[in-house]
């Protein structure tokens, strides 16, 4: 006992509680004018190690030294019966009460001025509503943030960002098809972070080559922020330039030039996507990393592929006949099976031709040079590909929704409504 006594004798324990509190009020106003300037969200985090650091050189000085009428002297050097401690343990204890003071009106003032919005958490239904309708809205032509019904417009989430489609600076064959590429892959990783709201591909991409304002592209998308960028490919050579903004004021919140190779595209789109995610203030443990990796195809030619049979894809669904165009479709798909057999996405969209051709033949209107014999083998390639999109779903949602579909194809209706209700 007799070194705690010391430790109190010493204001050990007074430095400790006065450190940790003025070091949270300090730590309040930084935060705060780091918002203020836009500054990166890992500015802050220096500050909060600086202040843990400081902790124990603060305690270790206070029991080495002592304050003394004359300056600072190691305690060891002083005589007990003229040791001014009590005296500075009593100015200790001010600054601990105004600290505090300072801590409870800052409470306050949080809880109290801010908008309900930013600090309340009803924001959620909305949230699973914009999902919802931003995986629909591409194909119905809706606006995503206003109802009809009720002339309402919800704010949008804090956290949800689009990703538009990246600018091909270049001419080339398949630039394109390259940039269209590299945009999916950071719109699949980003949609892996459960923090953010990410609007749909076939939202964002509506407005590929549309020159309008960012603030009018987040107010169509509802959402808060905005991911915009170009690539330009030369033999090689690889520039990317990608950049986050802030649709309430146009401010960039991020923004960084990549010079290198195509064979670095990976690395490039992994962190693009986790420079977007920090900079929105999303910490990014490993297991976010490792989700954020897998989403994706990781593969160039594959990734090209895909767009090529998104576009052909896109293409028969706006035409009276689907089947020639979904045929050429499959071709692009089946690249993307051959180079990454485990996304599933592309098996789902491979069955989409089956499906066709089953409902054509089922409601007596086949039509273009589909043959009997492509139509007989419909069923069981529709079964194949829903189930690789089982075996490979990336989570629930789609194993689920692959499970109901080959369910309906396969009239197999014992736990129909189990089905359809997960």
């Amino acid at each position: 006992m007799s070194f705690i006594r010391e430790l109190k004798r010493r204001n050990v324990f007074r430095m400790a509680i006065a450190y940790l509190v003025v070091a949270w009020v300090l730590l309040q106003a930084v935060d705060f004018a780091l918002e203020v300037i836009n500054a990166p969200g890992w500015i802050l985090q220096v500050f909060v190690l600086a202040a843990a650091v400081g902790l124990p050189v603060v305690l270790i000085f206070s029991w080495i030294f002592e304050m003394t009428p004359e300056g600072i002297k190691r305690e060891s050097a002083i005589d007990r019966s003229q040791s001014i401690t009590p005296a500075t343990g009593r100015k200790l204890d001010g600054l601990i009460i105004v600290a505090l003071a300072l801590a409870v009106v800052l409470l306050l003032t949080d809880r109290f001025v801010n908008s309900p919005g930013e600090v309340t958490a009803p924001e959620k239904p909305f949230s699973e509503k914009a999902v919802q309708v931003s995986s629909a809205e591409g194909e119905k032509g809706s606006d995503p943030i206003s109802d009809p019904a009720s002339n309402l417009t919800p704010e949008p989430h804090a956290l949800s960002v689009a990703v538009l489609p990246f600018s091909a600076m270049s001419s080339g064959e398949d630039d394109g098809y390259f940039a269209d590429g590299l945009t999916e892959e950071i719109l699949n990783s980003l949609a892996q972070l459960p923090e953010l709201l990410v609007t749909a591909r076939t939202s964002a991409f509506a407005f590929k080559g549309q020159d309008l304002p960012v603030q009018e592209i987040a107010q169509q998308l509802g959402v808060r922020h905005i991911v915009e960028g170009s690539v330009r490919r030369s033999g090689e050579r690889l520039r990317v330039t990608a950049q986050l903004i802030r649709a309430e004021d146009g401010f960039h919140l991020w923004s960084e030039n990549y010079d290198s190779t195509e064979q670095d595209t990976i690395a490039v789109q992994e962190d693009i996507a986790a420079k977007i995610a920090q900079a929105l203030d999303v910490v990014l443990d490993d297991d976010k990393r490792e989700a954020m990796r897998r989403a994706g195809l990781r593969d160039v030619p594959a990734f090209i592929a895909l767009q090529k049979g998104n576009e052909l894809y896109e293409l028969a669904h706006g035409s009276a006949d689907q089947i020639p165009s979904l045929r050429e479709a499959n071709r692009y798909y089946d690249q993307v099976s051959e180079r990454v057999p485990a996304y599933a996405p592309a098996y789902q969209d491979h069955s989409d031709l089956y499906i066709h051709l089953l409902m054509n033949n089922a409601t007596g209107t086949t039509r273009g040079d589909a043959t009997p014999e492509e139509v007989e083998s419909a069923l069981p390639m529709a079964q194949a590909d829903n189930r690789k999109v089982i075996q490979h779903a990336r989570d629930d949602a789609q194993r689920f929704d692959a499970e109901l579909d080959l369910a309906f194809i396969s009239s197999d209706w014992a736990g129909m409504s189990a089905r359809i209700e997960r």
